[in-house]
């Protein structure tokens, strides 16, 4: 038996309840309801603060499960924190609570830093007490990005976990302070931590400001499709499942203090992108071929536009076995799917009404559920 196998079978073992931050949210949401298939004997408590990207409808019918523990509130608020660690006795964190949009972190630092900086810091001081108090072993899981790499000119190899940091937005800055007080609590305090840092994720239930879905969305009301520039940045795109599933084995039988980068080996020119999702899209609309095209409008650029983003997942594979099990045109073609078939979710999003069915759980699971 490899010596991951090993690491990963013992974990499964004696992890039995695991906190999810920002659990209602994209990546989220698709990871709470993997693990709470995949580990039934494991108790999955999920924490969101239901802000404008979290929606209580992202987790489906994972509310009927007995092993599923929904609770509200803030990460940077230490006391509740506390309080969750406790009551559902918790032996590990996988942290994806997170402000993650470039354009609001221009508008809005000081909210990345204070959600992604301070929100990661109060979670590490209080599983640290936690576990001392408790004389438990406990792992914690910091999510984070490809963005805090930097920006890789069009010839350069693509980031490798030893990369320098190097952020050019605040968010990728917030973001990789975060990771920093990861490291330092490994280090200074002897906690069992693991970090990734993945690349472009897409797929079902993701907050229609990002490309896809705000993309699908305008081709199907046939409204402007606003490309950055001349659409020439370069993004290396992943697909959620692909990626919970990576989450769940750098978190079971990832060694401790270590990085790793989990991408696709998919890079695409925005443009180059689009052209596809608009010939997918017109096809299943069953539209002309290129009918859409006419709806692309190129707009002035984001300001720090990094040029090119690219993961070189070797460790990943090399040491836990991990690939990308869906191919990226058929998870494409699904996410697609999904989008068209659920007009009322994204109905939900543009009109506010989401915002109903998350107050109402608020009221009902206020801070402790």
């Amino acid at each position: 038996m490899l010596r991951s196998e090993t690491m990963e079978r013992k974990q499964k073992e004696t992890c039995k309840s695991i906190l999810i931050t920002g659990g209602a949210g994209f990546i989220g949401s698709h990871l709470v309801k993997y693990l709470v298939r995949q580990h039934p004997d494991m108790q999955v408590a999920c924490l969101d603060a239901l802000t404008y990207a979290g929606n209580v409808a992202n987790l489906g019918d994972v509310w009927e499960e007995s092993s599923f523990h929904f609770v509200v509130g803030d990460v940077t608020d230490f006391k509740t924190i506390k309080e969750i660690l406790s009551l559902y006795q918790v032996e590990g964190i996988i942290h994806l609570a997170a402000e993650s949009h470039v354009d609001r972190s221009i508008v809005d630092p000081f909210l990345f830093a204070r959600t992604n900086v301070m929100g990661t810091l109060t979670l590490l001081e209080a599983f640290r007490e936690h576990l001392a108090t408790t004389n438990r072993k406990g792992r914690f899981y910091q999510v984070s990005t490809d963005e805090v790499y930097g920006s890789l000119a069009s010839e350069e190899s693509p980031f490798v976990e030893s990369t320098p940091y190097a952020p050019r937005s605040p968010y990728s800055a917030a973001k990789a302070s975060a990771d920093h007080f990861v490291r330092a609590y490994h280090e200074t305090y002897g906690m069992d931590v693991v970090l990734s840092s993945c690349s472009n994720n897409f797929g079902p239930n993701q907050f229609p400001e990002k490309l896809l879905p705000l993309f699908i969305q305008n081709i199907l009301h046939r409204r402007a499709l606003p490309v950055y520039g001349k659409g020439e940045n370069v993004r290396d795109w992943l697909y959620v499942e692909n990626h919970v599933e990576a989450i769940e084995k750098v978190f079971f039988a990832g060694r401790s203090g270590e990085t790793y980068n989990i991408g696709g080996h998919n890079e695409w020119r925005n443009i180059d992108l689009i052209h596809l999702l608009i010939e997918i899209v017109d096809e299943k609309l069953g539209r002309p071929k290129g009918a859409s095209l006419s709806l692309i409008s190129f707009v002035q650029d984001r300001l720090g536009h990094d040029l090119r983003y690219a993961i070189d997942p070797s460790k990943i594979r090399q040491e836990l076995g991990w690939t990308p099990h869906y191919p990226f045109r058929e998870a494409l073609e699904d996410t697609v799917d999904w989008y068209l078939g659920h007009p009322e979710w994204l109905e939900d999003i543009f009109t506010g009404n989401y915002r109903k069915q998350n107050e109402a759980v608020r009221k009902k699971n206020n801070f402790i559920a």
